[in-house]
């Protein structure tokens, strides 16, 4: 009888949070630099998701360390839902290659719903002299140690599919990291580094005003907004189709109520129409779930890319 006192006693302050959510503004923490696809996807949701909660949401960026650094944001914050985090798959291969990090990915979060999955492009300037991955790969290799690629940042989507394919073509070729995947475009542009996976909202409209060329793109099928680039799989690259995607999490412990609250304002953002038009514009397909299908994709996920990481020996650089 005492026992289930205390407990009842314990689980009331939580109750009653939950009850009043929100009661503040939320924010929500984009680990990566402005412009990117994480960024694009917590933007997308934040208008939608206000309107649903009637508190305003205010986007923070907080870039470094592959996404940890954002991360550990929302891992030491309150677990009452003001404070979000919408991350990519940096956020289950960071606990493989990070080491001394403040908190534990597996528990230090708390999924709301997954968003959307990003396909990626192999792009390269519009300076070099190939238009096919054939061709990049005869070019890069007549070049042994004189060329660079660029990524979004050790362990994310971006480097992981870049190694792949380095290693799959026989490249010698050095990685430049960055601190998010908007941050190589202007290099990549510039024809100082020589190619990288992009996601197709960093990368299309660079794509369509012909400043870089598309070569492949990472998904199971070909895009319907680019036909004409061929996919991976179909280049017998299958080992590079890493997608990247994006969830949005609260902070482990956070009341159970107030999670479901959360996730009833991202499926309410997910289902408008502006949004689900926005993404599909940029190339992404949007992957409402529920909370026990985004944790159990997230853990399904992390311990794959765990095994991928063992794989190809990633390390931090």
């Amino acid at each position: 009888m005492q026992r289930r006192a205390l407990l009842a006693g314990l689980a009331a302050p939580l109750v009653a949070r939950a009850q009043g959510f929100p009661d503040r503004p939320i924010r929500i923490i984009s680990p990566y630099p402005p412009g990117g696809g994480t960024d694009t996807s917590a933007r997308l949701m934040a208008p939608h998701m206000t309107e649903f909660l009637g508190q305003p949401i205010v986007i923070e960026n907080r870039g470094g360390a592959a996404g940890a650094l954002g991360a550990a944001v929302v891992a030491e914050a309150a677990p009452d839902g003001h404070t979000l985090l919408v991350d990519s798959l940096g956020h289950v291969v960071n606990p493989h290659i990070l080491r001394n990090l403040r908190f534990d990915y597996a528990t230090a979060f708390a999924p709301v719903s997954l968003l959307v999955v990003l396909p990626q492009f192999l792009v390269v300037p519009a300076s070099v002299p190939a238009n096919t991955v054939a061709e990049f790969i005869a070019w890069a290799r007549a070049r042994p140690g004189q060329l660079s690629y660029g990524s979004s940042g050790n362990g994310t989507g971006a480097h992981l599919a870049a190694l792949l394919f380095v290693r799959e073509a026989g490249l010698d070729i050095t990685h430049v990291p960055y601190r998010g995947g908007s941050a190589v475009i202007p290099d990549l542009v510039a024809g100082n580094v020589v190619f990288a996976f992009a996601t197709v909202s960093t990368s299309m409209a660079l794509i369509r005003d012909g400043r870089l060329k598309a070569l492949a793109v990472t998904y199971q099928d070909r895009l319907p907004s680019m036909p004409e680039v061929p996919t991976t799989r179909e280049l017998g690259m299958p080992r590079v189709d890493v997608d990247e995607w994006n969830a949005m999490y609260s902070r482990g412990g956070t009341p159970a109520p107030v999670l479901e609250r959360l996730h009833a304002a991202a499926a309410h953002a997910l289902a408008q129409p502006n949004v689900r038009q926005r993404f599909t514009q940029l190339g992404g397909m949007v992957v409402s779930s529920s909370i026990a299908e985004a944790t159990a994709f997230v853990a399904e996920r992390r311990e794959a890319m765990g095994r991928l990481v063992r794989a190809a020996n990633v390390v931090v650089e």
